[in-house]
C-alpha cells in the first residue's frame, strides 16, 4: 500500500507546524571546516529565529549533545541524539504526510548525499527513519533516491520540480520520467507535476527548486528572475518563467506568477555563490527569509517587501543568509517542517 492508497499526503508548507527539525552542523564534512564557528553562529541565529514561532528540535550527534544544548535555554528548543554525517535536513529528513483524519506518516526517501558528491553518508540515510521511530509517525519506504529541497507542493494535488535535478543520472538513472512522476503520485498524493527545466547557475544540488521557485498558495508561485542578460541565470528563469505562463495546476488554474529579483552575483574563491530570496521557509505566522547585506541591500529590502504584502497576515523575519551560503545552501535547505494535527 501507497500513501496515496491510505489517503495520505504531503501538506503545504504554509499549513501549521508541530515543530521545526534542524540538524547541527558537522565540522569534518564541511567544505571550509576552517568557518564551523561562524556557521555555528549563523545555526544559532536561525534555530532563534525559528523559535519565535514554534518549537524547534535539533538533531545532534551524541559527542555534541551536551554542547549543543547549553547554547540554547528557550524552553521550545530541545536537542534529539540521532548521528548523521552532515546538516542538510531538508535533504535527507523524512518528508510528512498527513491524512484526512490528522493522523501523520512520513516517507523515507534513499539519500545518497546529492549523487555521490559528499562521501560517506551512511548515517544520514537513516535520518529519516530514526526521526520517525523517535515520534512514533507511521514510515512509508520509497525505493527512490529524493531530496526535500527539490520539490515543492501546493497542498492540492500540484507539485513542481526540476529535471535538472531529478533526471540527472546521478540520482534515478534506470528510472524514466514518466516512472518518477508515478513514484511521486504515489507517495506523495499529488495529480499534477510542473517540471521546471533548471535550477540556479552554481548550485551544487543540480538544482533544486527550493532556490528557484515555490508555490505561495493554491495557483500562485514566486519565481526568483534575472535582468541581466549576462548572467547565466538569464536564460534559466526566462525558460522557466516560460513554462510557468504555460501550464495548469491539477485544478486547472493557470498560475499567478510573483517574480523576485535575483540579490547581486557574489563568489567566494572564485566560485559563485547560491543566493535566494527563495529559500526562505515558512513557520506558524512568519517567513524566515535569508538576507545579504552590502551589495544586495536594496534588493533585500524588496524581496522583504514583496513577501510582506504577499502574506501581510505573516512576519516576514530575516536573518544573516550569508552565514552558511558558503557550505552550499541556506534557511529552507537546513529545516524540515513536521505538520500540526
Amino acid at each position: 500500500m501507497y500513501p496515496r492508497d491510505l489517503n495520505y499526503k504531503m501538506p503545504a508548507e504554509w499549513e501549521k507546524h508541530q515543530r521545526t527539525f534542524i540538524s547541527w552542523p558537522i565540522q569534518e564534512s564541511m567544505c571550509y571546516p576552517e568557518d564551523y564557528e561562524n556557521v555555528c553562529e549563523g545555526y544559532q541565529e536561525l534555530v532563534r529565529a525559528i523559535a519565535e514561532f514554534e518549537p524547534v528540535t535539533i538533531i545532534v550527534n551524541k559527542e555534541e549533545k551536551n554542547k549543543v544544548r547549553t547554547l540554547f535555554k528557550e524552553e521550545n528548543i530541545s536537542c534529539l541524539e540521532v548521528n548523521h554525517n552532515d546538516a542538510w535536513l531538508r535533504d535527507n529528513g523524512p518528508t510528512f504526510l498527513i491524512d484526512h483524519k490528522g493522523s501523520l506518516a512520513g516517507v523515507n526517501w534513499i539519500f545518497n548525499a546529492w549523487g555521490g558528491k559528499y562521501a560517506p553518508w551512511d548515517l544520514d540515510d537513516q535520518v529519516a527513519s530514526k526521526i520517525l521511530s523517535h515520534f512514533d509517525v507511521k514510515q512509508f519506504d520509497a525505493q527512490l533516491v529524493m531530496e526535500g529541497g527539490s520539490l515543492h507542493v501546493d497542498g492540492e494535488g500540484t507539485l513542481i520540480t526540476t529535471k535538472e535535478c531529478l533526471m540527472n543520472p546521478n540520482r534515478n538513472p534506470d528510472l524514466s520520467q514518466g516512472a518518477i512522476e508515478d513514484y511521486l503520485k504515489r507517495y506523495l498524493n499529488v495529480e499534477k507535476i510542473i517540471w521546471l527545466n533548471r535550477g540556479l547557475s552554481g548550485d551544487e544540488t543540480d538544482g533544486h527548486v527550493d532556490n528557484i521557485a515555490c508555490f505561495a498558495g493554491p495557483g500562485k508561485v514566486i519565481l526568483q528572475v534575472c535582468d541581466d542578460p549576462e548572467d547565466e541565470n538569464y536564460e534559466i528563469t526566462k525558460e522557466n518563467l516560460e513554462i510557468l505562463q504555460n501550464a495548469v495546476d491539477a485544478k486547472g488554474r493557470k498560475f499567478e506568477i510573483i517574480p523576485i529579483m535575483q540579490p547581486p552575483r557574489a563568489q567566494h574563491e572564485g566560485k559563485r555563490l547560491t543566493l535566494s530570496y527563495l529559500n526562505f521557509y515558512f513557520v506558524n505566522g512568519g517567513i524566515i527569509l535569508p538576507v545579504f547585506g552590502g551589495e544586495a541591500e536594496a534588493a533585500d529590502q524588496k524581496a522583504k517587501e514583496i513577501l510582506q504584502n504577499l502574506f501581510p497576515e505573516r512576519r516576514v523575519r530575516g536573518i544573516n543568509g550569508m552565514a552558511i551560503i558558503k557550505e552550499g545552501g541556506n534557511v529552507h535547505c537546513t529545516t524540515q517542517q513536521m505538520p500540526g494535527v
